[in-house]
Formats: structure tokens, C-alpha cells, sequence
């Protein structure tokens, strides 16, 4: 689970081998073993025993600014497994195996758009035909995808015109599910202009800091990344990964919508948009954590969605590192193990 602290002045300490949480009369207590990770979202004390008990157990503390994008953590000095992963994300980076894991991310994620508007499509008969055309395009989309071919330096601007592509028709797609009253005109972010926006910018905040610690669990440098370019302090192998898991986000806040649970006290109006006040961000992360904790078949086994992201971030770990030789030595850091 991960323990949200979402209150002005709640404050976080120790006690035994879990977790107490008092704000004002009220107090909460959950065992660091239940707990994968502790976001704090406004001002608020933690003590450095809680903090000490959290690393002990590979805990990561996230603090997240108004937008639900992290800004800070708190997590331990050890590296992830072998060195020899990040080198090779810097070697592939420039060869066709670097585009190819590229179009892979990518194409993941328009699969479960597809998907995803196909069962959208499936329980509206009276928007199904509009849908799938809608669904048509994303198909044409991934078609060209597939095509490419060369270096990520070669075809990074063809990625990112098909991708972007590909993001206005999804988007198009569901406002056009949305009940009139939330229908919205693409995507908008800091601040967001409408509410599902302000929704969908807290949700994937949370998924950043998800995949970020998957990344160094595995040994992923989160700042080598492939589609996405280097710049000073920019996570690129986390905006790469997190392709793949939007859809995460996209299914909570639409099922939000559909099934009325939508408040318009859930937020608050700034200068330009709109922001998520504290009992939307507890509605939001409520739905976000029946969403990962939910069972799925994935790559022929049962798993939680949550620990899809770190399953994947090994996957990924484990192809970067070269085979060991015939009959020889097993090569450093090969075999890094999967959820």
C-alpha cells in the first residue's frame, strides 16, 4: 500500500516496526511491512526514525507538489544491482536496439489505448461506431511504428510526430465519453484547465515516482533514457518507461467519471486551471490504489498491477546485461531477478 500523508501538520513517526500517523485527534498505524512506499503531499513533520525505518525496508518518501509531480525522496545510497546495466543503456542508446526498445515502450502503450477503447466501445453501444474509428487511427498509428527502422537519433522526430498523433486522437476519444458536464479539448497540464486533466496530472505524478523506484531497484540509471533527451536533472528513462503504465492512471480516472464519484468540491480554482484540493487527491489515490492492487494475467502469470512496473523494469534490466558465454562464466550482474 502506499501511506499518503495528505493533512497541514500531520505528523509521521516510529513506533516498534511500523508507521504512526497523528494529525490533530487522529491516529493511524500500519506496519512497514504492509507499506510500499509513503507519499507526502503538503506540510507536514516526519521524524528521522520513521525515515531510518522506511529505508530498512525499502521504502521510498515521495513528496509530491500541488500537480502531484514529485519534486524530492527520500531513499537509501545503495545502487540497484551491476554498473554494467547503465553502461550498456548508454551503449544501445545510439545503436538499433536503442529504437527498437523505444518502439516497443511506445507501442505498448498504444496497445492498451486500443484495448482500453475497445471495451470503452463495448459497454456504449451508442458511441461504439465513433469509437472505433477513433481506435482505427491508433491502429494506423502503431502500423508505422512498427516500420521504422535506424538509430533513436535518426528517427526521434518521427516518434515523437506519431506519438503526439496518436495522443490527440486518444484524448479526443475520451472527452467524447465523458458525460457533457467534464467534456474536455486535449490535453492541458500545469495548471490543468478542466477536471479530468487535474486528475489525470495527479495520477501520472504518482506513476512517476512509481517508475522511478523500479528503475533503481532493477539498476536503471533514471536519467539514461532513450526517446526522451538528456538534459540537466530530467529523468529520461522514467518519461520513456512510464508510456507503458499511463493506461493505469487513464482507467482510474475514467471510471471516476463514469461512475459519478466526481465531486466538484474535489477542487479549487487558481490563476489559469484548476488544482486538486485535499479530499480529491484522497479520492484520486484511493481509486489509483484499488486500480494497482488489482489481479491481472500478465505474460502468463498472475500478478498486481503495481508490480507490473518493477516485473518490467527487470525485463528491461535483464536485456541490457549480455548472455554469459557457452559453457563459460556467467558474465556480472547477469540474471537480475524479476517480481
Amino acid at each position: 500500500m502506499q501511506l499518503v500523508i495528505n493533512s497541514f501538520g500531520s505528523y509521521l513517526r516510529k513506533q516498534g516496526e511500523g508507521f504512526v500517523v497523528k494529525n490533530e485527534d487522529k491516529v493511524f498505524e500500519v506496519s512497514a511491512r504492509k507499506v510500499d512506499s509513503i507519499l507526502i503531499t503538503t506540510s507536514a513533520y516526519i521524524s528521522t526514525d520513521a525515515i531510518k525505518l522506511a529505508m530498512d525496508h525499502n521504502i521510498d518518501v515521495i513528496f509530491l507538489d500541488d500537480f502531484g509531480d514529485p519534486y524530492g525522496r527520500v531513499w537509501h545510497s545503495k545502487l540497484g544491482s551491476t554498473v554494467l546495466i547503465r553502461r550498456r543503456q548508454l551503449e544501445i542508446g545510439e545503436k538499433e536496439e536503442g529504437l527498437n526498445l523505444a518502439k516497443e515502450w511506445v507501442m505498448a502503450k498504444l496497445d492498451h489505448q486500443i484495448e482500453f477503447l475497445k471495451r470503452l466501445a463495448n459497454s456504449r453501444p451508442e458511441k461504439e461506431e465513433k469509437l472505433k474509428e477513433y481506435i482505427q487511427r491508433l491502429e494506423e498509428i502503431k502500423a508505422k511504428l512498427g516500420e521504422l527502422s535506424g538509430t533513436i537519433d535518426e528517427k526521434r522526430g518521427t516518434i515523437m510526430g506519431l506519438e503526439g498523433s496518436a495522443g490527440r486522437t486518444y484524448f479526443e476519444a475520451l472527452s467524447f465519453i465523458m458525460p457533457d458536464r467534464y467534456r474536455f479539448d486535449g490535453r492541458s497540464r500545469q495548471p490543468a484547465k478542466d477536471e479530468f486533466n487535474c486528475l489525470l496530472n495527479y495520477g501520472y505524478g504518482v506513476l512517476y515516482s512509481m517508475v522511478e523506484k523500479a528503475c533503481i531497484i532493477a539498476g536503471l540509471d533514471p536519467y539514461v533514457g532513450f526517446l526522451h533527451t538528456d538534459n540537466y536533472n530530467k529523468k529520461s528513462l522514467v518519461f520513456d518507461l512510464i508510456e507503458m503504465f499511463r493506461i493505469l492512471a487513464d482507467q482510474t480516472v475514467v471510471y471516476l467519471f463514469s461512475g459519478r464519484k466526481v465531486k466538484q468540491e474535489f477542487f479549487d480554482t487558481l490563476k489559469g486551471g484548476l488544482t486538486l484540493n485535499k479530499e480529491g487527491k484522497a479520492a484520486l489515490i484511493e481509486a489509483l490504489n484499488e486500480t494497482f492492487e488489482k489481479s491481472v494475467r500478465y505474460r502468463g502469470r498472475n500478478i498486481k498491477n503495481r508490480d507490473i512496473i518493477q516485473f518490467e523494469c527487470h525485463r528491461i534490466a535483464n536485456q541490457l546485461i549480455p548472455a554469459a558465454p557457452a559453457g563459460g562464466k556467467e558474465k556480472e550482474g547477469a540474471g537480475v531477478g524479476g517480481v
